[in-house]
């Protein structure tokens, strides 16, 4: 652009006032590439121009210090068009938030419950109780829902269920109860995800009987049972030892024509093999996948340390073998075992089978791995100090 002002300011066949227009152009577009480069939108707020709601949105949005936010709001609120609506405190929230300002998020609540302006919904106040949670601010989380009614908002059921899963994610059981019987308070009808949060806190809190009773209350409350009512009573009897009582208990759910899931069948093979029954596990798989539903991860990795435990290690070689075939890959610890298991055996063939897997899906044997291996191929004859590293390269060359 310079470079073609200054051609046309050499040309002496130029009229004086195409000349004159060019300079003034060129004063104009500098002036403005200035104005663009230092914009700042907060500078927006000392105009007198109207804006509209969306634009005040950016501007909250766009500032990089979020402890800023309630100055600029502060300044916001004394032009004309002051008028905040739900989006723009949800961007303050959120801001505050990332500032750790929690106490300032309370001011905020204050404020939008003193101006009388903005009407917010229940996807609001879940976003604030959700950050009260994530921060740790349980109490406030609690106050928060209680208060909603105050700002003319109903919480949904969603909102409510927030709460109690909050409560029993921090292990705070005495005061489950009391939020549980606010429901009618907030004009809720309880649902069935509600009452199996209840029925996990009772589980977790070690009050399987009352978790039972429960259960026994569902017609009561217009609520139906589902999978995940049951798979958590089944959780808790199968952590008790009371895997037998946990088979009954899934016979009766399928009598009430609720089928189990792949968390149900998880949770029923992993009772079993840590009881040491992995005969009735495979079984149980059988079943499983008979019934339609798809064994994960997690099923093979149950069964796997099973065969572990019981030191059934060919077995355990064998298991792998299919879920490797099946795109499920055992972890580095269910390989030591049975590398370790094998070495002990002295199945050395089987050994380098696993080791070779192993080293396939990306794990590297560390040194007490190639000791126990050395131990084996030497059958027990040398020393934990006689096994270098020379011995360890030369090993793996072959593999």
């Amino acid at each position: 652009m310079k470079k073609m002002i200054s051609l046309v300011a050499h040309d002496k066949r130029m009229p004086r006032a195409v000349l004159h227009s060019v300079w003034v152009d060129r004063e104009i577009i500098t002036r403005s590439n200035c104005t663009v480069s230092h914009f700042d939108p907060l500078e927006r707020l000392d105009h007198q121009d109207w804006l509209s709601p969306n634009e005040v949105v950016e501007i909250f949005e766009r500032l990089r210090n979020p402890e800023s936010v309630m100055n600029v709001l502060e300044k916001f609120s004394r032009r004309k068009d002051y008028k905040p609506n739900e989006a723009l405190y949800s961007v303050i929230i959120r801001k505050l938030s990332q500032a750790k300002k929690f106490n300032a998020i309370q001011d905020i609540l204050k404020r939008v419950k003193a101006e009388k302006t903005c009407r917010l919904s229940d996807d609001f106040f879940y976003g604030v109780i959700k950050t009260y949670g994530n921060a740790g601010y349980i109490d406030r989380a609690i106050e928060t829902l209680f208060s909603m009614p105050e700002y003319n908002c109903w919480p949904a059921i969603k909102t409510f269920n927030y709460v109690l899963n909050l409560l029993v994610s921090s292990k705070q059981f005495d005061i489950l109860p009391e939020v549980y019987l606010g429901a009618s308070r907030l004009g809720l009808e309880i649902d069935t995800c509600c009452l199996n949060i209840l029925i996990k806190g009772l589980c977790k809190s070690g009050k399987l009987d009352a978790a039972f009773a429960l259960l026994d209350e569902f017609p009561k409350l217009h609520c139906e049972p589902n999978v995940q009512t049951y798979s958590t009573l089944m959780n808790c009897l199968c952590k008790g030892g009371r895997v037998d009582e946990a088979l009954k208990l899934c016979e009766s759910m399928e009598q009430a024509g609720v089928d189990p899931d792949t968390i149900t069948f998880n949770t029923l093979i992993s009772g079993l093999c840590k009881q040491g029954r992995v005969a009735d596990g495979m079984e149980l798989l059988e079943k499983m996948r008979f019934k339609g539903c798809n064994p994960d991860a997690g099923t093979y990795q149950a069964l796997l340390y099973g065969l572990l435990d019981s030191k059934k290690f060919v077995e355990a070689k064998c298991l792998m073998d299919k879920m490797i075939s099946l795109g499920v890959f055992p972890s580095y610890v269910s390989y030591k075992l049975v590398i370790h298991g094998l070495s002990e055996e002295h199945l050395l063939e089987d050994v380098d089978l696993v080791l070779k897997k192993m080293l396939r899906q990306g794990f590297v044997p560390r040194m007490g791995m190639w000791k126990t291996i050395l131990k084996s191929i030497f059958s027990g004859k040398i020393n934990d100090d006689d096994v270098s590293q020379f011995q360890f390269s030369e090993l793996t060359k072959n593999l």
